[in-house]
């Protein structure tokens, strides 16, 4: 309140009977302030004086986003109950990994201590008498009760106060006398029980001396001689702590991270607490303000530096709920050292349906990943060493326990990997020979034509009722002479497809193939390094649900396969490496997000085991495949032979107009309508032939148009023979 200065001093006791007004009580009962209120509501406003200013800063608008405003089901759907058990307790998987690690443990003390047992003995009897007097001896000090003042006492007769020292002597006594009761009570008590036992069967005699003489043995001991040794030098897994994770993370050189901690050391939080969860421990751990998840993820090896531990023993993982939030867990052991389970498919009563899901891979934390296989489209990818056919050949091999699924594919690598499905296939190539490239071509086109029978097919029972969402159902799939069964189609190495010749045309027909055969039943499988623009497509990639990345060597690999921003959003193949982590990747498709897991590893033994149960499983259902026999498989010609033969003359080099020309008249049905373009296209595959401006004279003539050299031509047929040779 201010005072207008024509006020008399006399007015002061006017002002001082008057009622003292709390400005920040009459505040928050305005309904805002002098300078946003109308005329007329600051003149009702009796609370407030005409001497009355506000003085607090312009504001632009009231509380936004109070708890208040927030609906009451909304914030019950994001209250979080903790389970009543706990995760490691919740299930089967998380029980018998902690009791399997704890039992190891301990069965592997129990047996070091066993062998040792005998020193263990001797080592008590040397010291069990040292303890015992020892023991006599501290228990009278104790109740002389000498420690208690004896250096105050001691300082008293160096200054010779005999009357301190009597007061304090006298303390002492009294101390004394109480202990010396209790002492005698004890020995009381010791003469008793050697009584009782002196009457008692025998064993108690034992029981007492397994009890007191280790007791003994333990007060007689040196300091530095325990009784028993030590099991290991160092421990072999360090119980995750926040602590141990805060070091870790401040460790990273990321400065976002130690900049907020050193203003703020709860910077780092923990939104649950760090707990068991299967054969290791999850810590779910909120970072500082704007640092996200996957630039911890990107600096995996130096986390792992910095917890003293192998690197396939620390997973961390975006965890749900915002992109500054880590899920990091870390194993009892290294991943390497884990025994993965079984592939429950090698059970000998296991069956798929391809309509259900079924084991695929394992986690870390070796739970058990599931996928399903029909309405979907698959790729594989990964550098050579990643372990990406393996994988592939679990979902054929899964595929071939379903009596119902057709199989057909090309292996294009060439070494037989998919030999031992033969069996089982209805239609297997094997090789990147022009013979077998060209037959994996005609599969590629049949499909096309498979994919537009299903359709009419599919139609057909939609008109029936038999199709209600216009797709292939689990019935009829079953159902005898409806031509809808699964058919899976697959292609290991598939970028040596559509770097050959029929590259641009097969790529344009499979993604046809991809876009249309997932509701008819269609199931494509690719298997390929990486997927650029020229080896794949990248309308078929575009168009693949579920991806399994493996090890890869830089993020622009890791997002062609996984998908853009993959890489940025923390899903890295790039942590995995060849060989040494075969089988690990992540998969895309299947839930929210992505994951690391491992896919089982079948050799091919156990995958032989296999193909013979799904033969019987085929064989009972009268489902035994039959390998193509009136298939058309393209034209089989080879250009560079072709070429040979029309050569004109002598000539050194030759326009590629004029080779089209004879190349017509040749084989009319295959090169009709051919220009020079298209003969560059189809030449491209042969590095030795380089297609370039040739000169000639045409009628005296200068003229220059797009052509090859024979010399290369012969070159190029030499080196592809020298090839066939070695195959």
């Amino acid at each position: 309140m201010s005072i207008h200065p024509h006020h008399e001093p006399d007015d002061f006791d006017q002002i001082a009977e008057a009622e003292v007004v709390d400005l920040a009580e009459a505040r928050t009962r305005r309904t805002g302030t002098a300078r946003d209120a109308a005329p007329a509501e600051v003149a009702e406003d009796q609370d407030h004086d005409a001497e009355t200013v506000d003085d607090r800063p312009a504001t632009e608008g009231g509380p936004v986003d109070t708890a208040e405003d927030i609906p009451q089901e909304i914030r019950l759907r994001q209250r979080e109950r903790r389970p009543i058990l706990a995760d490691w307790a919740r299930s089967w998987r998380g029980f018998t990994a902690a009791a399997r690690h704890q039992t190891k443990d301990a069965g592997y003390v129990i047996a070091y201590h066993a062998v040792r047992s005998p020193k263990y003995a001797a080592k008590t009897a040397l010291w069990a008498p040292v303890g015992l007097f020892r023991g006599i001896g501290q228990s009278l000090h104790w109740a002389s009760a000498e420690e208690g003042n004896w250096d105050l006492r001691q300082a008293a007769a160096s200054r010779g106060e005999a009357d301190l020292w009597l007061k304090l002597d006298a303390r002492r006594q009294r101390q004394s006398v109480w202990r010396w009761w209790i002492l005698a009570a004890a020995v009381v008590a010791i003469v008793a029980a050697l009584a009782v036992l002196a009457f008692a069967p025998v064993w108690w005699r034992w029981v007492a001396l397994a009890l007191v003489v280790p007791f003994l043995a333990t007060r007689g001991r040196p300091a530095d001689k325990p009784l028993t040794d030590r099991v290991s030098e160092s421990t072999r897994y360090r119980k995750l702590t926040a602590e141990l994770v805060r070091r870790a993370l401040t460790s990273l050189q990321m400065a976002a991270i130690n900049s907020a901690v050193a203003k703020d050391a709860k910077a780092i939080s923990f939104p649950v607490d760090i707990h068991r969860d299967g054969p290791g421990h999850l810590a779910i751990v909120d970072l500082p303000f704007g640092v996200e998840a996957s630039e911890v993820i990107a600096r995996r090896g130096k986390l792992a530096s910095a917890m003293r531990l192998p690197l396939d023993q620390v997973w961390p993982e975006p965890a749900p709920g915002h992109t500054g939030r880590l899920a990091l867990w870390v194993g009892y052991e290294p991943a390497s050292l884990m025994k993965q389970p079984a592939w429950p498919l090698l059970a000998e009563s296991a069956k798929v349906d391809l309509f259900k899901a079924f084991a695929f891979a394992t986690t870390p934390r070796l739970d058990t990943v599931t996928v399903d296989m029909m309405y979907r489209n698959f790729l594989f990818g990964g550098q050579p060493g990643s372990g990406k056919t393996f994988a592939l050949r679990d979902l054929i091999l899964a595929a071939a326990l379903d009596p119902r699924a057709e199989i057909r594919g090309y292996e294009l690598k060439g070494v037989g990997d998919f030999a031992v499905l033969e069996p089982v296939m209805a239609e297997y190539g094997n090789g990147f020979d022009d013979e077998t490239l060209a037959k994996c071509f005609a599969f590629i086109e049949w499909l096309y034509e498979e994919a537009r029978r299903r359709s009419k097919r599919i139609e057909h029972y939609a008109r029936m009722g038999k199709a209600p969402e216009n797709k292939v159902t689990p019935e009829l799939a079953s159902l005898k002479g409806s031509g809808l069964h699964p058919l899976v189609a697959w292609f290991d190495e598939l970028q040596e497809l559509m770097t050959s010749k029929y590259g641009k045309e097969a790529g344009e027909i499979l993604e046809k193939v991809i876009k249309l055969g997932r509701a008819l039943g269609i199931i494509i499988l690719i298997g390929t390094q990486i997927p650029d623009k020229d080896s794949l497509p990248t309308g078929i990639t575009r168009n693949v649900n579920s991806r399994f990345c493996l090890s890869v060597a830089d993020q622009t690999a890791n997002d062609m396969i996984l998908g853009t921003s993959a890489y940025k959003n923390g899903y890295r193949a790039t942590v995995f490496r060849p060989v040494d982590e075969a089988g690990w990747g992540i998969l895309r498709g299947f839930g929210p997000g992505a994951v690391a897991v491992r896919s089982y590893y079948v050799d091919t033994n156990a995958a032989a085991r296999i193909v013979a149960r799904a033969i019987a499983l085929r064989t009972a259902a009268g489902n035994i495949p039959t390998f193509p026999t009136d298939r058309e498989t393209g034209p089989q010609y080879s250009v560079l032979d072709d070429l040979a033969r029309v050569w004109p003359g002598d000539e050194k080099s030759a326009w590629n107009e004029t080779l089209c020309t004879a190349l017509a008249e040749l084989r009319p049905d295959v090169y009709g309508g051919w220009e020079a373009a298209q003969l560059t296209t189809a030449l491209k595959p042969h590095g030795a032939i380089k297609v370039a401006d040739v000169g000639k004279r045409i009628d005296g003539k200068a003229a220059t148009r797009r052509g090859i050299k024979h010399n290369e031509l012969l070159t190029a047929i030499a080196e592809r023979d020298r090839k066939r040779a070695k195959d």
